[in-house]
C-alpha cells in the first residue's frame, strides 16, 4: 500500500472514534472520575475528538490533557541529539482518577511505556487504560490496548501514517 491507498478514510475514523467513545462509557458506566490524556501529537487530537463525542453522548465534558514523552523514551538519543519537546498540559490532579491514555498507533509499546512513566511523575492514578486508533502489532513490551479502532497487519519495515484534519488537513490512515 502507499499514501494513495488509504486503509481508513474520514468516515472510517469517525465511526471508529464513536465506537471507542461508547466502549469507554460502557466500561466505566458513564463519565464520572474519567479523564483523557493524549500523547503528542495526534494522540492529543484523537483525545479531543473522543472528549467531544463523549460530550455529545453524555452531555459531560471530561477533563482532557496532553503529554509529551520525548524525554521519557528509552531511545531518544538514538532518534535525535536535539529532540523537539512539545507541550505537556495536565490541568488536573491524576491522583485517584481513571485515565484513558490516547495515541494514534500502537507499535512496539515503547511510547506507551514512556507515557505511563511520565503520568506517574504527576501522581498516582487509580487506573490507566489505553485507546488507540490503530494497533499494528510487533510489540517489544507487554503492552496491550483496552480500546482499539482497527488491528492492521504490517511488516516491521512498513510505516503506518495517521493524518488528521486538525494537523494535516485530511483524515486518513495509510501504510507506506
Amino acid at each position: 500500500m502507499s499514501t494513495y491507498d488509504p486503509i481508513l478514510d474520514a468516515a472510517d475514523i469517525d465511526r471508529i472514534l464513536t465506537r471507542i467513545s461508547h466502549e469507554i462509557l460502557e466500561i466505566h458506566k458513564g463519565a464520572g472520575n474519567l479523564t483523557l490524556i493524549g500523547i503528542q501529537t495526534r494522540g492529543v487530537t484523537i483525545a479531543k475528538r473522543i472528549q467531544s463525542k463523549i460530550h455529545e453522548i453524555e452531555g459531560v465534558i471530561i477533563p482532557t490533557g496532553s503529554i509529551d514523552i520525548t524525554l521519557y523514551r528509552d531511545d531518544w538519543t538514538r532518534i535525535s541529539q536535539h529532540p523537539i519537546v512539545q507541550n505537556t498540559d495536565i490541568p488536573f490532579s491524576v491522583d485517584g482518577i481513571q485515565i484513558v491514555l490516547v495515541d494514534d498507533v500502537l507499535f512496539t509499546g515503547r511510547t506507551i511505556r514512556a507515557a505511563m512513566d511520565a503520568i506517574i511523575d504527576f501522581g498516582r492514578p487509580d487506573r490507566i487504560e489505553l485507546a488507540v486508533l490503530v494497533d499494528r502489532g510487533h510489540r517489544e513490551l507487554p503492552i496491550e490496548a483496552n480500546y482499539v479502532g482497527k488491528h492492521i497487519e504490517t511488516r516491521r519495515s512498513e510505516t503506518v501514517n495517521v493524518f488528521l484534519s486538525e494537523n494535516d488537513g485530511i483524515d486518513r490512515v495509510v501504510i507506506e
